[in-house]
Parts: structure tokens; sequence; C-alpha cells
């Protein structure tokens, strides 16, 4: 299948599938963490340039979404930060690609958009952290729990410290785990 990872600098996901066999592309306005097949851009224009895309898994920014974040709300939707969110993420949703998911943590698209199929969180998949990850599926199965382990440590501000704003924290927290990537591909395959 051809695979479009959807606002993935890190690669994980991408490579995943790539492991698998897949012709699996991460696409973000940054350039990728790591070697590997990687389109440096605007997933919108890549998502309507002709490309056939079997599958996408979308990772639109959650900054202005999620609801660790709502003492903001007010400014960001006055300013219309949030409105540009919202608009990204339904602009995903709505990519002609037969078999899409769309990850976000928990915020105010359950409410605007729907309720996400299903939330995860790393400890189902071998990672003893939370982090409550929704995710919103089109034509593709549940992910089924692989490796559930024992330790709930909150990864969202581990080793950030106070700084948990900085660019470094903000690119630490959103990766996906390994473990998640592995059974998107093994059970998305």
């Amino acid at each position: 299948m051809k695979i479009l990872i959807a606002c993935e600098r890190s690669g994980i996901v991408r490579d995943a599938f790539d492991e698998k066999g897949h012709d699996a592309w991460s696409c973000d306005i940054l350039p990728t963490d790591q070697p590997g097949q990687h389109i440096q851009g605007d997933v919108l224009e890549v998502i309507h340039s002709g490309i056939h895309w079997d599958m996408m898994i979308a990772f639109p920014p959650c900054t202005h979404l999620a609801v660790s974040g709502a003492r903001w709300f007010k400014e960001k939707r006055e300013d219309g930060r949030q409105q540009q969110g919202i608009d990204f993420f339904d602009k995903l949703w709505l990519a002609p690609i037969k078999k899409r998911c769309i990850e976000n943590p928990i915020g105010i698209m359950s409410t605007l958009f729907r309720k996400p199929d299903q939330i995860i969180q790393p400890w189902q998949f071998g990672h003893g952290e939370t982090k409550a990850t929704c995710l919103w599926l089109d034509r593709l199965p549940l992910l089924k729990s692989t490796n559930i382990v024992a330790g709930r440590e909150n990864r969202i501000h581990k080793g950030c410290g106070y700084s948990w704003n900085t660019e470094e924290c903000k690119k630490a927290r959103s990766k996906t785990f390994p473990g998640i990537a592995k059974a998107m591909a093994d059970q998305w395959s």
C-alpha cells in the first residue's frame, strides 16, 4: 500500500509501515528527524497533488484543540487560531483517501466533530506511560492492545521540568510511541 503519514516529522509511524513492506511517506512542514521517505511541505497540497494514497494516518497539531490548553481557548477563539486548527482537522478528514485515521489528544474535536472511535493509552502497547490518545477511524478497525504493562507515568511533563512549553518538549510530546506505531502497521496492513 502507498501510505501517507501526515504531520509526522519523527518518522516513527512511517518506518513501522516501511518495515512491513509498504511504500510509506511522512509529510510535515519541517524536515524529518531520521532518514527515510519524507515530503517536506504542506500536506494538503500533497493530498491533492494527484498522487494516489491507499491510507492516511494524520497527526494534526493539537496546540489549539487539546483540553490541556483550555485556559487559552478564549484567546485562541478570538484571534482565529482555534478555528484554523479545526479547519485543518476537517480538511484532513475530508481527504480523498479511502482509509483514514486522525490522531489527537482529548480535546474539542470530540464535541465539534464527533466522538473518537477509540481512545488508546501507551501502556496498552508496551510503554508504562499515560497519554490518552483519540483515534477517528474511517474504514480501519479499532487497534487491539498488544502488550499491557504496569506503570502509569505521565509522559507529558517527563524530562521537561518546568519548561514544558519549550520547542524541545513540544517535539518530545508529539512523538508517537513505537509500540503504537507497530500496532498500527501490524493491524492496519
